[in-house]
């Protein structure tokens, strides 16, 4: 696992990918580290075979801990890695190939793990996705009850 601790103070990220992955995480952490942002990268370092659900639960812990506010996850389509972190309770993954999805995610939902599939979209538009996501604020009012329901739900 590598670390970087850059300028940027308003979010920090934890990031990781499988190994279909793993060429468009590299060029969303060449985003982070352009940005400074604070990162780590959770892995893989290789595009040799990975099980998505170990990256995505490394990632989902430290993200429900605290210890990262936001979590960026990519696999091949997105789906599968964002199937097993919305497993943990108090992750809120969002597939997202858009940058509209990329805000609404935020501002309505406040998700704080993206994912997205490499096999899908190009490094291009995911930079575009990812920095939308990332500079997106929680809009809260409406939305907190029916994120809180969500968070009701899942203690249930």
């Amino acid at each position: 696992m590598t670390e970087a601790n850059m300028t940027k103070e308003a979010v920090t990220v934890a990031i990781g990918s499988d190994h279909a992955g793993f060429r468009l995480k590299e060029e969303i952490i060449s985003l982070l580290q352009e940005e400074g942002y604070a990162f780590r990268d959770f892995g893989t370092f290789t595009e040799e075979s990975v099980d998505y659900p170990d990256i995505a639960l490394d990632v989902a812990k430290a993200v429900k801990s605290g210890e990262y506010q936001r979590g960026i996850l990519i696999c091949g389509t997105g789906i599968g890695i964002g199937i097993a972190a919305n497993k943990m309770a108090g992750i809120r993954a969002a597939l997202c190939h858009d940058t509209f999805s990329a805000k609404a995610s935020r501002e309505h939902n406040d998700a704080n793990i993206l994912t997205m599939g490499e096999r899908i979209i190009g490094p291009g538009l995911a930079r575009d996705i990812a920095g939308v996501w990332l500079k997106t604020d929680f809009a809260g009012g409406r939305h907190a009850r029916r994120v809180q329901k969500i968070i009701d739900f899942e203690k249930s």
